[in-house]
């Protein structure tokens, strides 16, 4: 197992099992992307301490916590209380997001959960129901019956508005101690890192606020009281599971487009085309004097995908340049619907912008002649297996 791991945590009472991810440095193996065909999520439900700051100005630590810690929520699942076994205990944390009681946390923490309970600041502890999960973004989406007066929902922030160095707050249930609040800073931008699922996650937010097992599904929130991550994974060097100050949290602009697919219809289809590849270097393209210098090399094509089906060739010989294996003499996708393309994640933003069954255009190199293919994308696999 690699030094990344989700943040999962069992209760002690029972056997413990924590699901690990694997923080991705490379290319995800078959392409697909978020559906496009979302609706805009606003928190804005008021609350006897509005989590924001009216003026819009920075709030302290003990500011946003007063503010935000009674909408972040422990959430306890029980699995494998069937047939005499053993049932197994998993503790996270997620946070409200509407007076309707949808609450918001970690596809990891509730997998194959028979039982779900949720305990709110107040002490109460409710039974809450799965209204739908994506495995492909770690994310989850519960709803509890209580009162709306215990409820207090956290404000969605703008996650392309983050900068390296803005100061942040996490709060969540570390190791089950309810309501821990952590600070630190932005750390870096746009990791990849590896779903449930095995997919990539795309514009990662990293973080050195300190955060351990039991705090996934809780929320990174900027300095304005803003939801602008939900913590999922953490680097730990390989050595063991504790914090070594590298932190992964979901960007609360995939958030927003997650829960509005999952509220509106219980599940998320992610577009998908179908290939694996590389970007296009520029001592590869010089050494082998490829017909263009930007571009993503296809380097395999799922049988049956749009890609597929659509003709696409895939690549067949494999070189190592500089280090990096590539695999050479297929296709090399230089265009989507008319935009640039020259990496493998603005390649799959493209594809988040549409969803299953959209038919598409792309601009290739083929044998070094420029051709246009048209592509109806498919709908994501469970894995990138199949």
């Amino acid at each position: 197992m690699s030094g990344s791991r989700s943040l999962r945590s069992l209760a002690a009472l029972f056997a413990t099992a924590v699901l690990g991810g694997v923080v991705a440095v490379g290319a995800v193996a078959l392409l697909g992307g978020l559906d496009g065909d979302t609706t805009v999520i606003t928190e804005t439900a008021s609350s006897p301490n509005p989590p924001l700051a009216s003026d819009g100005a920075a709030m302290s630590v003990n500011e946003i916590y007063e503010r935000a810690s009674s909408g972040v929520v422990q959430i306890t699942s029980t699995s494998g209380n069937i047939g005499g076994a053993s049932p197994k205990q998993a503790l996270g944390s997620g946070f409200v997001v509407d007076k309707a009681g949808h609450i918001v946390t970690n596809y990891h923490v509730i997998e194959g959960a028979d039982e779900i309970r949720v305990s709110f600041s107040n002490q109460d502890t409710v039974q809450a129901q799965l209204v739908g999960s994506d495995p492909s973004t770690d994310l989850a989406v519960l709803q509890v019956d209580t009162s709306a007066t215990a409820l207090t929902p956290l404000p969605l922030g703008d996650s392309d508005k983050v900068e390296v160095g803005d100061p942040v707050v996490a709060i969540g249930n570390p190791f089950g101690l309810d309501r821990t609040a952590t600070s630190g800073i932005v750390s870096a931008l746009q990791r990849l890192i590896t779903a449930p699922n095995q997919y990539t996650i795309d514009h990662v937010i990293q973080t050195d606020a300190p955060i351990n097992h039991g705090n996934s599904g809780g929320p990174l929130l900027n300095s304005r009281g803003q939801v602008i991550g939900v913590n999922t994974q953490i680097e730990t060097g390989g050595a063991d599971s504790g914090n070594v100050g590298i932190g992964f949290s979901v960007p609360s602009n995939t958030v927003k487009d997650v829960i509005a697919q999952i509220m509106r219809t219980g599940r998320v289809d992610h577009a998908y085309l179908g290939i694996s590849g590389q970007a296009v270097s520029t001592v590869v393209a010089d050494t082998y004097n490829l017909p263009v210098a930007k571009g993503v090399l296809v380097e395999s094509v799922t049988s049956g995908s749009g890609a597929g089906k659509a003709g696409l060739k895939g690549g067949e010989t494999q070189v190592v340049v500089a280090g990096e294996t590539y695999v050479l003499g297929g296709d090399i996708i230089v265009a989507f619907e008319g935009k640039q393309i020259s990496s493998i994640e603005q390649l799959r933003d493209a594809i988040a912008g549409h969803k299953p069954g959209d038919r598409i255009k792309l601009v290739i190199y083929r044998d070094a002649k420029k051709t246009g293919v048209t592509v109806t994308l498919g709908r994501q696999p469970p894995s990138p297996q199949g």
